[in-house]
Protein backbone atom coordinates (compact mmCIF):
# COMPACT_ATOMS: atom_id res chain seq x y z
CA UNK A 1 0.00 0.00 0.00
CA UNK A 2 1.12 3.74 -0.86
CA UNK A 3 0.95 5.95 1.82
CA UNK A 4 -0.47 9.41 0.16
CA UNK A 5 -2.28 10.83 2.82
CA UNK A 6 -2.92 10.85 6.07
CA UNK A 7 -6.02 8.71 5.96
CA UNK A 8 -3.70 6.20 4.18
CA UNK A 9 -1.46 6.54 7.31
CA UNK A 10 -4.62 6.16 9.73
CA UNK A 11 -5.58 3.25 8.20
CA UNK A 12 -2.51 1.37 7.60
CA UNK A 13 -1.88 1.85 11.35
CA UNK A 14 -4.87 0.97 12.68
CA UNK A 15 -3.99 -2.34 10.91
CA UNK A 16 -0.47 -2.80 12.01
CA UNK A 17 -1.87 -1.97 15.80
CA UNK A 18 -4.75 -4.46 15.01
CA UNK A 19 -1.47 -6.98 14.53
CA UNK A 20 0.47 -6.03 17.47
CA UNK A 21 -2.86 -6.79 19.92
CA UNK A 22 -3.32 -10.21 17.83
CA UNK A 23 0.60 -11.15 18.68
CA UNK A 24 0.38 -9.67 22.16
CA UNK A 25 -2.89 -12.00 23.28
CA UNK A 26 -1.16 -15.07 23.51
CA UNK A 27 1.97 -14.23 25.46
CA UNK A 28 0.03 -12.11 28.08
CA UNK A 29 -1.95 -15.45 28.42
CA UNK A 30 1.33 -17.52 28.90
CA UNK A 31 2.62 -14.48 31.29
CA UNK A 32 -0.78 -14.79 33.39
CA UNK A 33 -0.46 -18.87 33.75
CA UNK A 34 3.64 -18.19 35.14
CA UNK A 35 2.32 -15.81 37.38
CA UNK A 36 2.39 -16.49 41.06
CA UNK A 37 0.65 -13.95 42.46
CA UNK A 38 -2.98 -14.05 42.16
CA UNK A 39 -3.58 -10.03 41.61
CA UNK A 40 -0.92 -10.48 38.98
CA UNK A 41 -2.61 -13.11 37.30
CA UNK A 42 -5.98 -11.80 37.42
CA UNK A 43 -4.82 -8.38 36.14
CA UNK A 44 -3.24 -10.18 33.56
CA UNK A 45 -6.55 -11.82 32.37
CA UNK A 46 -8.06 -8.05 32.31
CA UNK A 47 -5.52 -6.94 30.42
CA UNK A 48 -6.43 -9.58 28.08
CA UNK A 49 -9.71 -8.67 27.70
CA UNK A 50 -9.20 -5.57 27.28
CA UNK A 51 -6.83 -6.45 24.04
CA UNK A 52 -9.96 -8.30 23.28
CA UNK A 53 -12.11 -5.54 23.20
CA UNK A 54 -9.41 -3.38 21.79
CA UNK A 55 -8.94 -5.45 18.61
CA UNK A 56 -12.86 -5.24 18.45
CA UNK A 57 -12.72 -1.94 18.36
CA UNK A 58 -9.49 -1.90 15.56
CA UNK A 59 -11.58 -4.74 13.43
CA UNK A 60 -14.83 -2.30 13.38
CA UNK A 61 -12.92 1.04 12.54
CA UNK A 62 -10.71 -1.12 10.19
CA UNK A 63 -14.08 -2.64 7.90
CA UNK A 64 -15.96 1.37 8.15
CA UNK A 65 -12.71 2.26 6.19
CA UNK A 66 -13.36 -0.76 4.47
CA UNK A 67 -9.85 -2.55 4.36
CA UNK A 68 -9.26 -5.86 6.02
CA UNK A 69 -7.85 -5.29 9.57
CA UNK A 70 -5.50 -9.01 8.98
CA UNK A 71 -3.67 -7.66 5.97
CA UNK A 72 -0.67 -6.22 8.38
CA UNK A 73 2.17 -7.82 10.54
CA UNK A 74 3.90 -5.36 13.29
CA UNK A 75 7.32 -6.34 13.35
CA UNK A 76 7.37 -3.92 16.17
CA UNK A 77 5.29 -6.10 18.39
CA UNK A 78 7.05 -9.72 17.14
CA UNK A 79 10.01 -8.20 18.53
CA UNK A 80 8.52 -7.43 22.14
CA UNK A 81 6.77 -10.40 21.61
CA UNK A 82 10.31 -11.99 21.39
CA UNK A 83 12.02 -10.44 24.37
CA UNK A 84 8.86 -10.95 26.74
CA UNK A 85 8.92 -14.66 26.19
CA UNK A 86 13.17 -14.93 26.19
CA UNK A 87 12.49 -13.05 29.64
CA UNK A 88 9.62 -13.72 31.55
CA UNK A 89 8.56 -17.05 30.53
CA UNK A 90 11.86 -19.26 29.04
CA UNK A 91 14.11 -17.64 31.60
CA UNK A 92 15.63 -20.22 34.64
CA UNK A 93 13.89 -17.90 37.84
CA UNK A 94 15.31 -18.94 41.46
CA UNK A 95 12.35 -17.24 42.82
CA UNK A 96 9.03 -16.76 41.99
CA UNK A 97 8.67 -13.01 42.87
CA UNK A 98 11.37 -12.20 40.73
CA UNK A 99 9.71 -14.15 37.60
CA UNK A 100 6.30 -11.86 38.84
CA UNK A 101 8.17 -8.85 38.58
CA UNK A 102 9.54 -9.66 35.32
CA UNK A 103 6.28 -10.58 33.69
CA UNK A 104 5.29 -7.12 35.11
CA UNK A 105 8.63 -5.58 33.56
CA UNK A 106 7.12 -7.19 30.22
CA UNK A 107 3.43 -6.85 29.70
CA UNK A 108 4.23 -2.95 30.34
CA UNK A 109 6.82 -2.84 27.56
CA UNK A 110 3.66 -4.25 25.43
CA UNK A 111 1.70 -1.80 26.80
CA UNK A 112 3.66 1.16 25.91
CA UNK A 113 3.82 0.31 22.78
CA UNK A 114 0.09 -0.27 22.35
CA UNK A 115 -0.31 2.91 24.34
CA UNK A 116 1.61 4.70 21.37
CA UNK A 117 0.15 3.32 18.85
CA UNK A 118 -3.36 4.53 20.24
CA UNK A 119 -2.65 7.96 20.89
CA UNK A 120 -1.68 8.09 17.08
CA UNK A 121 -4.15 6.56 15.43
CA UNK A 122 -6.62 8.88 18.13
CA UNK A 123 -4.66 12.14 16.94
CA UNK A 124 -5.06 10.93 13.38
CA UNK A 125 -8.89 10.24 13.56
CA UNK A 126 -9.52 13.28 15.32
CA UNK A 127 -7.17 15.50 12.29
CA UNK A 128 -9.47 13.98 9.77
CA UNK A 129 -12.57 14.53 11.48
CA UNK A 130 -13.42 11.32 12.66
CA UNK A 131 -14.38 12.26 15.97
CA UNK A 132 -16.71 8.80 16.51
CA UNK A 133 -13.41 6.96 15.54
CA UNK A 134 -11.53 9.46 17.94
CA UNK A 135 -13.82 8.49 20.47
CA UNK A 136 -13.36 5.02 20.58
CA UNK A 137 -9.45 5.24 20.04
CA UNK A 138 -9.36 7.28 23.23
CA UNK A 139 -11.48 4.63 24.97
CA UNK A 140 -8.93 2.08 23.99
CA UNK A 141 -6.12 4.40 25.04
CA UNK A 142 -7.80 4.80 28.23
CA UNK A 143 -8.37 1.49 29.37
CA UNK A 144 -4.76 0.71 28.15
CA UNK A 145 -3.14 3.24 30.49
CA UNK A 146 -5.47 2.35 33.37
CA UNK A 147 -3.70 -1.70 32.43
CA UNK A 148 -0.26 -0.46 32.95
CA UNK A 149 -1.20 1.92 36.22
CA UNK A 150 -2.98 -1.46 37.79
CA UNK A 151 0.45 -2.90 36.73
CA UNK A 152 2.68 -0.21 38.47
CA UNK A 153 0.20 -0.23 41.64
CA UNK A 154 1.18 -4.12 41.71
CA UNK A 155 4.60 -4.25 41.38
CA UNK A 156 5.21 -1.30 43.59
CA UNK A 157 2.32 -2.59 45.84
CA UNK A 158 4.22 -5.79 46.89
CA UNK A 159 5.47 -7.81 44.10
CA UNK A 160 8.76 -5.76 43.56
CA UNK A 161 9.20 -6.04 47.80
CA UNK A 162 8.54 -9.53 47.54
CA UNK A 163 11.50 -9.70 44.72
CA UNK A 164 14.13 -7.86 46.61
CA UNK A 165 13.36 -9.98 49.53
Amino acid sequence: MTVNSLNDLYVDQLKDLYSACKQSQPIVTEMGRAATSKELAEALIAGNQGIARGMETLAELCNQHGVDPTGEHCKGMEGLVTEARKHAIDAQFGDDDVRDAAIITQYQRLTHYAIAGYGCVRSFANRLGNDGDGAALQDCLDHTRHGDQTMTRIAEGGVNKAAAD
